[in-house]
């Protein structure tokens, strides 16, 4: 069972690189900083883009 609420649209290696990482929901992370998403190898600046849209969708933003 796929218990992720990451973005539909997200890319395959940006989602591969995020569940590798353990984020598997918009609230995991929320509690990430801006440069450890950016890190993680396969995440593009569309992909991280479309990520922080869905985050303040949904009231969250990562970690300062």
């Amino acid at each position: 069972m796929d218990d992720s609420d990451l973005p539909v649209r997200l890319a395959k290696p940006a989602r591969r690189a995020l569940e590798g990482a353990g984020y598997l929901r918009l609230e995991q992370l929320a509690q990430g900083s801006e440069a450890d998403i950016l890190k993680l190898h396969g995440m593009g600046p569309k992909a991280f883009e479309l990520i922080k849209h869905t985050l303040l969708e949904k009231g969250l933003s990562f970690r300062k």
